[in-house]
């Protein structure tokens, strides 16, 4: 009777890298529908809380190498989606705001998302959510030492 594989680093690289395909898959479809790429989703996302935010931290959460980054938000800027502005407690630094329409446009985009994406239990998408985060957040850890 053949034995199955030893469960380990593969396997889990192997669902990762499904899961993460198949998602950016579907949501690519949804924002090529609305004009907007993956990595502004990312951006226009972590905007949408209204703080404002550096160009450091938007480069992180879009995975994009800075100038990268730059290039994007120039475009973003040039859509009237976006504005810079000084960061009044450093003013060697710029923060990123949605302009009001890129709050319109990021609520229409948003809504799209959601409309797209598979519905699964709140439980399963926490569970889910607080697993992923712990790997990462392993794997962090241990690429430190």
């Amino acid at each position: 009777m053949p034995t199955s594989s030893p469960r380990g680093p593969h396997d889990l690289m192997q669902l990762l890298t499904r899961a993460e395909r198949l998602a950016a898959r579907r949501l690519r479809a949804a924002l090529d529908e609305e004009g907007c790429s993956l990595d502004a989703w990312r951006v226009l996302a972590r905007l949408s809380d209204g703080t404002g935010h550096h160009m450091t931290a938007l480069a992180e959460a879009a995975f994009l190498p800075a100038p990268t980054l730059t290039e994007l938000v120039d475009h973003l800027v040039d859509q009237n989606l976006v504005h810079r502005r000084v960061d009044p407690l450093d003013r060697r630094r710029i923060l990123a705001h949605l302009t009001p329409r890129g709050q319109e446009y990021w609520r229409r985009v948003d809504r799209a998302v959601h409309a797209a994406w598979p519905a699964r239990g709140d439980e399963d998408e926490e569970l889910l959510r607080a697993l992923l985060g712990r790997l990462a957040e392993t794997l962090d850890d241990a690429s430190r030492v």
